[in-house]
């Protein structure tokens, strides 16, 4: 997880730069960008630019719908006996109020939710830490042997080898910060920026802070509570790690947890939109709503592992395109970043693409056709 998160910074920067770069000004004055404008304006190849939207409407609903949905119905089960077709209930009606309201409706409540959930969440793993400080170096230490030399002794790790720790690692710090996805940089190209490469390195700083930091510190409270060797998994291990804070640890836990579910299923609705929106116009936006609403419900209730595996299988499908793009257009990632970090005959504040000039497109009220 930590090497996709330090690599995932380049791969973000190069996303964030080339949506930016590529955007559009839609008819309703609105900007619109993303991986499927670049593959279609940038490397002149629509029929990419198709698929990839394809992809993201349907792989949104398993990656950060349905598996968000199912984590925090599972955590309020293991923490306060609610059954997750009630916690899917209050999520859809909850999901429903906000993402009916539109991308400002989306962006007020976010902003309301993260700094609480950062603080919260964050706080409660260090007070953890700070408790069993004495077992943290012993932890490490456990980390990066089993990563290399796999752990077959106890518990959860029972048969895990080196070829596992790769696999999964990849797999969830993919789906912890999304780089090559080609997913944030669809928000990226919203922001109102004079040039791509000023947008480009905010977007990278959000891959290190949540796989490499975030992540870690979970990931040293999990191990460090010692509840692995007890094989439990998922929702009961983290509980059972956080229950070392008496009676309020569960609290903080599943506040945090909701926080951060809730956040992720509100930015997520956003990029799956602008992708149906790409394919079959802004007619079709208001119906996607009501079908991600509908999303999280099921979500609630399937079983974690099937969750999971489509996940995983939807991450990979829908980077493809998207890191085909960033391979083909590198040398224009290069030369922007040059343009405006070297040359001192340039006046770095100017605008690559005012938005007033970017170009506006049919695709943006009508289908581009399959």
């Amino acid at each position: 997880m930590w090497l996709t998160g330090v690599f995932g910074v380049a791969t973000k920067y190069s996303e964030a730069l080339l949506s930016v770069k590529y955007r559009i000004k839609t008819e309703r004055g609105r900007m619109a960008g993303g991986p499927m404008y670049v593959l279609e304006r940038g490397m002149k190849q629509k029929w990419l630019g198709v698929i990839f939207a394809i992809l993201t409407a349907v792989s949104a609903f398993g990656i950060e719908n349905m598996v968000q949905a199912n984590s925090i119905s599972s955590m309020v089960n293991e923490t306060f006996r609610i059954t997750p077709w009630r916690t899917g209930i209050v999520m859809a009606v909850l999901t429903a109020f906000v993402i009916l309201g539109g991308i400002k409706s989306i962006a007020r409540v976010s902003e309301g939710l993260v700094p609480f959930m950062a603080i919260f969440y964050v706080g409660g793993c260090i007070v953890l830490l700070v408790i069993n400080a004495s077992t943290i170096p012993a932890t490490l230490q456990l980390i990066f042997q089993s990563a290399f030399a796999g752990q077959s002794m106890l518990g959860g790790f029972a048969g895990a080898t080196m070829k596992e720790a790769i696999r999964f690692g990849v797999a969830r710090g993919l789906f912890s910060n999304e780089s090559g996805l080609g997913s944030a940089p669809i928000v990226a190209a919203a922001a109102q920026t004079k040039n791509p490469v000023r947008q480009a390195p905010v977007s990278s700083t959000g891959t290190f802070w949540d796989t490499v930091i975030i992540c870690a510190i979970t990931g040293l409270v999990l191990v460090n509570s010692g509840e692995w060797t007890k094989g439990l998994k998922g929702a009961a291990l983290t509980k059972a790690a956080f229950s070392d804070i008496h009676v309020i640890g569960p609290i903080i836990l599943t506040l945090g947890l909701l926080t951060f579910v809730f956040s992720t299923i509100l930015g997520w609705a956003y990029y799956e939109e602008k992708a149906a929106e790409y394919l079959l116009g802004p007619k079709v936006i208001t119906r996607y709503r009501w079908l991600w609403v509908c999303a999280v419900l099921v979500g609630s209730i399937l079983s974690l592992p099937t969750l999971w595996s489509f996940a995983d299988v939807t991450n990979g499908l829908m980077a493809i395109p998207n890191l085909i793009s960033l391979i083909v257009l590198s040398g224009v990632i290069v030369a922007e970043t040059r343009q405006y970090l070297w040359n001192d005959n340039l006046d770095a504040t100017a605008p690559a693409a005012p938005i007033s000039e970017l170009p506006t497109s049919p695709a943006a009220d009508a289908s581009p056709g399959v």
